[in-house]
């Protein structure tokens, strides 16, 4: 996600970091070059004279814009809603670190130092796994390799070979809690709220998969590509009477609203990728580590992550 301060003036007229212009530039290059041919012929073609108005442009284009607007409001909504689950992932694993802490039963306040022998500490490292394990998944990237570290030996190997890596750290999570019932380290009572958090863990991580795996209809998409390019590539024959040497700026100027309002939803579509504009999975992930290792007093909490040129992945 880009992160850079808002320029003023021509420094945002002319920023390139962070916009949509190096994605389209090679169909826009194209359309421009279109636009100076028809200009320099004056629309002929050979020895036709290629001959349209305004008017279909007109009655086309209006349409055009709205169905972009639309397709890219319902992106933006998919945009959306993906950070608003992973600003819940953040707040209920906060919660599960103060509820661990303050609701199971022990004689002294848990420590990192204790280690993973302690359930309440090794809930918390799960915790952080479970935010690793997730944007992995929904990045269909490998594990990461820093989580061998939060879970014991057996229970990492466990979870090489699960499907569903998530799913499996949440299930873990449900007998760590059964066993302090059965212990008798937490109220029966206490236990319900406990669950609740976790199961608002998961159903935010389903919630994630659904964006993931339902993506905008490819018909719709492509119906609203074509048409764009379409409009753009002819657009140079109906302007080149009435505005003349000024077809290609002019061309120049819709192909690039079209083109990159076009790319722009393609874009942000797919929130869980690796694009400037998608969400930076990688810095949540690291404030839930920075939050939960800090609850547990550990001396080894990271720093946040900061942007690279001007992104945040």
């Amino acid at each position: 996600m880009m992160v850079r301060e808002r320029p003023s003036g021509l420094k945002l007229f002319l920023a390139l970091r962070g916009s949509v212009l190096p994605r389209i530039l090679p169909a826009l290059l194209v359309n421009i070059g279109i636009a100076t041919l028809v200009t320099w012929s004056h629309g002929d073609l050979f020895a036709l004279k290629i001959t349209l108005s305004t008017i279909p442009f007109t009655l086309i284009g209006l349409p055009l814009s709205i169905f972009l607007g639309f397709r890219n409001n319902a992106a933006y909504d998919r945009f959306w809603e993906g950070r608003k689950l992973w600003g819940e992932l953040v707040l209920r694993s906060r919660n599960l670190a103060r509820q661990c802490l303050s609701l199971i039963d022990h004689p002294a306040p848990a420590q990192a130092a204790d280690g993973l022998t302690d359930v309440r500490v090794r809930m918390i490292y799960r915790a952080i796994a479970f935010s690793h394990a997730l944007r992995d998944l929904l990045r269909s990237q490998p594990s990461h390799a820093g989580m061998q570290a939060l879970l014991l030996p057996a229970e990492w190997a466990q979870m090489q070979q699960a499907l569903h890596k998530p799913d499996f750290l949440m299930l873990a999570m449900g007998m760590d809690l059964r066993l302090c019932l059965q212990q008798g380290r937490i109220d029966p009572c206490l236990v319900v709220a406990i669950d609740s958090t976790l199961s608002a863990l998961t159903g935010a991580a389903a919630a994630c998969e659904r964006i993931r795996n339902t993506p905008v209809p490819f018909s719709y998409t492509l119906l609203l590509h074509r048409t764009a390019y379409l409009y753009c590539f002819l657009l140079p024959f109906g302007l080149v009477d009435s505005i003349g040497f000024m077809t290609p700026f002019v061309v120049a100027i819709v192909a690039y609203t079209f083109f990159g309002l076009d790319a722009l939803g393609d874009e942000i579509e797919e929130p869980f990728g690796l694009e400037p504009n998608d969400l930076p999975l990688d810095a949540i992930c690291r404030a839930i580590e920075i939050d939960l290792r800090s609850a547990l007093r550990d001396p080894y909490v990271p720093a946040p992550l900061a942007p690279v040129h001007d992104c945040l992945t």
